[in-house]
Formats: C-alpha cells, structure tokens, sequence
C-alpha cells in the first residue's frame, strides 16, 4: 500500500477546525501530514503543532503529493495535487457583478474542487465542463465532521437537565456593510435583553473584525452574556438553542443542526431565515424562532438537503480518498491550468519567493 504526503494549507485561524479533522483522517491512515500558513495569523494559530513548516522553502522542500487548501489560490511552484476544500459555505455574501458569487471564481490554481452539497456542485460541475481545466466531486465538508460525531454521542446520551433560560448565540461576520456587530441600535438592544433574566446570550465574533469593536461586545459580559474568543464554534452551537447573525457562514454550520436562526439585514432572502432589519423587531423574532412552526422546520430541512446532505462525520475520510483516488487518475483528458502569471507573480511576492518553476499540469501518480 503507497504512503502519500500531505499538506494542509492555510491563511486564517478560522481554517485549522476545516485541517483538524482532514489530519486526524490522514494520520489514522498512517500517511503524513504537514501544516502551512501563508499568513501570520494562521502561523500563530498552528504554533503548537509539531508537524508545521515554518517556511515556503520548508513546503518546496517537503514535495507534497496532495495540497488540501482552505485558501482562494495556493503556489503554483510546489509539487503535488492541488485540492480546494474551501473555508466557508456558499454564503452568498459576495455576490460578482456578472450576477454570480465569489464563491464561485475560478482562479486556475487547482486541480480538484471537493465540494460540500448539491447547491455548489451543481455551478463547480458546469464551470468544470465550461473551462476543463480541473475536476469537481461532492464530498462533504471536514469541518462540520465533529458535529456530527458530537451529534451521535449526545443524542445517545439520555439529557434530563432542569429547565433553563434559552440560549441565543450571537456571531457576526468582519465585512463592515453587512455586520451586525458595528449596529449601534442592535448593541443596545442586546445590551437591554442581556439585563433581563429572559434569554442567555453566549457570542463569537470574526477574529479580522477591529479590536474597539470586538471590546465593545466583551464590555457587555454578565450572568447572561459571555463572550467567547474562538473559532471552534461547534461547542456553541450545541449550547445554543437558536442563531443569532448577519450574513456571516456560520449560519450555514448551525443550521446543520436543524435549529431555527434570526438574522438582521441578510445579503440574499433566504426563506429558512427569519430576517429583520429593524433592531425593535429582534425580541419579537427570537420568540418566533422559539417557538418556531412546521412550516419554518420543513424549509430548514430542505435547505440541509440542499447545502450539505451527510450526517455521518466521514467528509473528511471522503475528501482523502477522493484526493488520492484522483491523484493516479489519467487526466490527459484536462487542459493544463492556465498561465495566471499576474496572480503568481502575487503568490510570489506575497511568499517573498520568486522562482520559474510552475506545475501547470495536473499533478499525477500511476498506480503501482
């Protein structure tokens, strides 16, 4: 049995839970796995990982097999299979001017997209056959594995716990026109709920959204309000019993868990959200989202279906074997990627790397 070499690589903190569980997958395969970030913010992230590369010439050096990349573009110059395995759900929040979704852009730097659910496979599928220059299979999304692990483990727990004040869980996301955390009337309204003994209150902002800002929510802490400074969000979820956002992706994550979710001023009308715009209308929400009717259920249900349709916790073990099955797969039927010489003349620059060497073919292993 071939022993593969891969490399998780990232930018952001909020990508480490999406490598979790693709690394725990991998080791338990018994092949290695390294981290990178191309960002400050990633490295301090990963600093207690044994298994980090430091430096980009420590990555050209390792000659990955398999690059799983929670980033929009990845260095054309280092070996192996390039793999995106996205760092959000499709959350429509930037939509192109051409009517279409960031989401959704095409940079020529990957070989294999594995894509979460039948709402972005379908697009990925028809880009791939427009352009074929890489390949689309519908895998699941690592991150939410442990949900769903977490899920099985506390539903085959018997809960008897005594009657407590529902939990609301607040997240924003960092984009100042579409975050509810620079909303002055939605502070103060929370600010006033928060002194009531009506709702507990347990928030989780974006770690690029401004210091001043994310003090200014911490300031708010007492019996019903906690602030929590992470991006591991499953463990708030399970305690919330309904959303409270903007248009930021954990929506897409906490709905997995068929809860209902108010958001205020939502990019796109989504008919499983109840959106307001109005920060008197947010009280008045949350009861409905309490006590939310069949109709509203069904709808969330079949947003899921949509979104994200596997409940087993094994994306991550299909990620794997979609990377390595397609790793030894003849792909003289793909065009090369393209030239993007502007974009790797960034990757350079950025990286402080600057090399010739470019793989703009597809990276492949024949079958022993």
């Amino acid at each position: 049995m071939m022993s593969y070499k891969f490399l998780i690589y990232i930018s952001y903190s909020y990508a480490v839970p999406i490598g979790n569980p693709l690394e725990q997958e991998i080791v338990n395969r018994g092949d290695t796995v390294k981290w990178f970030s191309d960002l400050d913010n990633g490295k301090k992230a990963l600093k207690h990982k044994t298994n980090l590369l430091d430096t980009i010439q420590d990555v050209v050096t390792y000659k990955p097999d398999i690059v799983l990349a929670a980033t929009d573009d990845v260095p054309d110059f280092i070996t192996g299979l390039k793999v995106q395995i996205f760092h959000g759900f499709f959350a429509k929040k930037r939509p192109l001017k051409n009517g279409g979704f960031y989401h959704f852009r095409i940079r020529g730097f990957f070989d294999l997209y594995c894509t979460q659910g039948p709402s972005t496979t379908g697009q990925f599928t028809r880009l791939s056959k427009k352009l074929k220059h890489f390949e689309v299979v519908e895998t699941g999304w690592s991150k939410v594995d442990p949900m769903f692990l977490l899920k099985k483990d506390m539903d085959n727990v018997s809960q008897t716990t005594s009657p407590q004040l529902p939990t609301i869980m607040i997240a924003s996301t960092f984009t100042e026109r579409l975050s509810l955390a620079y909303n002055d009337a939605v502070f103060n309204e929370i600010k006033r709920l928060s002194n009531l003994k009506t709702y507990k209150f347990i928030m989780v902002l974006h770690p690029k959204l401004p210091i001043d800002i994310i003090k200014k929510w911490q300031s708010l802490t007492n019996e019903n309000f906690t602030f929590f400074d992470t991006v591991d969000l499953i463990p708030l979820f399970f305690k919330a019993d309904i959303l409270f956002a903007d248009t930021t992706s954990a929506i897409q994550e906490f709905v997995l868990l068929k809860k209902p979710i108010v958001t205020f001023k939502h990019k796109v009308h989504e008919d499983f959200l109840i959106d307001i715009d109005d920060a008197n209308a947010i009280e008045p929400a949350f009861k409905t989202a309490l006590n939310p009717s069949k109709e509203l259920l069904g709808k969330i249900e079949a947003y899921i279906n949509n979104l994200h349709p596997y409940f087993d916790g094994k994306s991550s073990k299909r990620v794997v074997e979609a990377c390595i099955s397609f790793l030894h797969k003849d792909k003289s039927y793909l065009k090369n990627k393209p030239l993007n010489l502007l974009r790797k003349y960034k990757i350079r620059k950025r990286l402080g790397y600057f090399t010739l060497k470019s793989f703009n073919n597809h990276y492949t292993i024949k079958s022993q």
